[in-house]
């Protein structure tokens, strides 16, 4: 938590982070003569500049960006995300939810369902595009290209592969809302791109490039923790027959229960940081200049923290958890991501007497900091008539 709210410990770490992919790939420390040496620096600053336009977009993303700059793309987003705007959107994400779940049952017997493919992928894509006020139809491409950018994200000393990848990802994201802008400038509605452009034109709140930065982060963000909270948080429910039992019997839990599942296993593993001073921490000393790996997982079972860490027990009162951040960067999208898990669960809870998992170990997707499930197989009993 102090490490979250120490402004020693900067976000504004998007060129450094992706320059470190450049580093793993090139022959620094190799005992080769001047010539091959002054060929890997040429060929070091040609990876630089083929990484020129993911740097430049990502380094104007809220998430990467502190102080005044921070607070003033903070002010423009939070617009829509309050609790007026919430609530204008919660009916269209419970007809959705309706339908999902629906789409889910068998006609009679039972069928096995991948939760995480035909429900905890495909739902929080669809809400969040639906609050820009795009086209669902084009929520294929959001999934892939969100793909390769949480590739880039969820590894520390990422390949110069992975960052061309997230690049290709992020500049698509970036060309398809440059695309949408025009129409949204003549056309404005109560989407979060139209009140984006009303900042822009009241002139020195966002510029273009800025707008266009933050509806990719988005697109990518507003999804990627939210799949896993529902996908983890049902593994939690299949697994933990008590505390399952307990939810069913008393739904008035579930509120609760969401909070205790987040902090139980975090959809977010750890974060990033770049050191602005040396900082001394646990004995250790730790230089300007370095990237520093805050790691969320392990503070959230804390046991200085929460009794019993490794248990998972909705009756819980212990204070906070840290899957959404801490401090002037705390997710912004939190309450929505609340907001949907608990519709989406409680949907589900009259289905869980009828759903046994298939598989008894789990499909964990690589990904170490978005921790999540790839599929998860679910064998779904019809209703008695």
């Amino acid at each position: 938590m102090s490490v979250l709210r120490d402004p020693r410990f900067s976000t504004q770490r998007a060129s450094r982070w992706i320059n470190s992919s450049i580093s793993h790939t090139g022959n620094a420390g190799n005992d080769c003569d001047s010539d091959n040496r002054a060929g890997g620096t040429q060929a070091h600053r040609s990876e630089i500049a083929e990484l020129k336009e993911f740097k430049r977009i990502f380094a104007r993303s809220l998430m990467f960006l502190n102080g005044s700059h921070h607070a003033r793309l903070r002010k423009v987003m939070n617009a829509g995300f309050k609790p007026v705007m919430l609530q204008s959107v919660k009916p269209r994400i419970q007809a959705l939810v309706k339908k999902m779940a629906a789409n889910l049952e068998p006609d009679h017997g039972s069928r096995v369902i991948d939760f995480m493919n035909e429900f905890a992928r495909p739902l929080p894509a669809l809400v969040i595009a639906g609050m820009l006020g795009v086209d669902a139809a084009d929520e294929k491409n959001f999934l892939i290209w969100s793909d390769q950018i949480a590739a880039f994200i969820g590894t520390p000393t990422p390949s110069m592969e992975v960052a061309l990848l997230a690049q290709e990802g992020i500049v698509a994201l970036n060309n398809y809302f440059s695309e949408l802008l025009p129409y949204r400038r003549a056309h404005p509605g109560q989407d979060l791109i139209s009140q984006l452009i009303a900042a822009e034109l009241a002139g020195g709140v966002i510029t273009t490039k800025e707008l266009l930065a933050q509806c990719c982060t988005l697109l990518f963000a507003g999804h990627e923790t939210t799949r896993n909270l529902l996908g983890n948080g049902m593994l939690c429910l299949l697994t933990n027959t008590a505390q399952r039992t307990a939810l069913q019997h008393t739904p008035s839990l579930l509120p609760s229960a969401l909070k205790e599942i987040l902090r139980y296993d975090s959809p977010v593993q750890f974060t990033g940081r770049l050191l602005t001073a040396d900082v001394q921490m646990h004995g250790q000393l730790m230089k300007k200049g370095d990237l520093v790996i805050p790691f969320i997982g392990a503070a959230n079972r804390d046991p200085a923290k929460f009794s019993h860490p490794d248990q998972l027990d909705f009756s819980r009162d212990e204070g906070n958890h840290l899957s959404f951040g801490y401090g002037a960067h705390v997710c912004i999208g939190a309450t929505l991501s609340y907001m949907e898990g608990e519709i989406a669960f409680n949907a589900m809870l009259p289905m869980l007497s009828r759903m046994v998992l298939e598989d008894a170990t789990p499909d964990w997707g690589c990904n170490p900091v978005y921790r999540g499930l790839h599929s998860l197989k679910i064998r779904l009993t019809a209703t008695t008539s």
